[in-house]
């Protein structure tokens, strides 16, 4: 499949009942996502700075975000959403340029956020952004699908939210992403007040995706929540390794050939 059909199939995903994501970091964890039977593979930033052994929200460079998305664009076959962070560039025409760069890897959606090192920026930063990434999309002639992520409620009170989702929508997003909700309530009123679909990031004893499709949410990502959970695995595994001596936290990893078959 080319990228334009890629890029329209991926945007028929948001019509389908909800699209549910579960967030890959490298190659190996993109096919492992795909074969677990995704229709689409999205990446975390987080997953992706730790693999590349820097912090998130501001660690990760992007040079070393596009080579991450050229490796993993050559192992799968399903569609790739790209999170962006806040694009990686100091003016809205670098982020075109960043996200020319990723159109032409074959990228055909992307989160951008409003945040900077995790610290709310004022909505105008990312309305500019997203007008920006438009225009690139629309020059490469690949409709792309723009995630914007609000961060209202990840690093503040949850005011102006839907303020933002409008302004985001004029400027061409095409789902409003909200992390750091997963109350019933909050994300029904998000759903009635927002012009754009809904996207929210779940994980463990947060409502199940039954409940938030029926709640009307659009999308449904984890974020770093499995990258994480390998972290802690590896940790978990070498503390007992080195303390016990045993290996009863492994019963939970996948086998070498399990793993290999996945990248032949």
């Amino acid at each position: 499949m080319d990228r334009k059909a890629q890029a329209r199939a991926f945007r028929g995903l948001h019509d389908d009942g909800p699209l549910v994501l579960p967030n890959a970091w490298d190659p190996g964890s993109a096919r492992a996502v795909e074969a677990a039977g995704a229709k689409a593979v999205a990446t975390t930033s987080a997953g992706v700075s730790w693999a590349e052994g820097v912090a998130d929200a501001g660690g990760l460079t992007r040079d070393a975000a596009l080579a991450v998305l050229r490796r993993i664009a050559k192992v799968v076959s399903v569609p790739i959403n790209a999170d962006l962070e806040s694009g990686y560039g100091a003016t809205p025409a670098e982020v075109a340029a960043t996200v020319t760069d990723v159109l032409a890897i074959g990228v055909v959606g992307i989160n951008l956020e409003d945040s900077v090192q995790q610290v709310l920026a004022e909505p105008e930063f990312l309305a500019e952004r997203i007008a920006a990434a438009r225009e690139a999309a629309v020059a490469a002639g690949v409709d792309l699908v723009i995630n914007a992520r609000t961060d209202t409620h990840l690093f503040g009170d949850g005011t102006g939210t839907l303020e933002r989702a409008r302004l985001y929508a004029e400027a061409g997003a095409d789902v409003l992403f909200v992390p750091g909700v997963v109350d019933a309530e909050t994300i029904r009123e998000l759903v009635a007040g927002s012009p754009l679909p809904l996207n929210v990031m779940t994980g463990a004893g947060a409502p199940t995706i039954a409940e938030l499709a029926a709640l009307g949410v659009a999308r449904i990502s984890v974020g770093p929540a499995i990258s994480a959970g390998a972290y802690g695995l590896a940790a978990a595994a070498a503390t007992e390794l080195l303390a016990t001596g045993t290996y009863q936290v492994l019963a939970a990893a996948s086998d070498f050939a399990a793993s290999n078959k996945l990248l032949r």
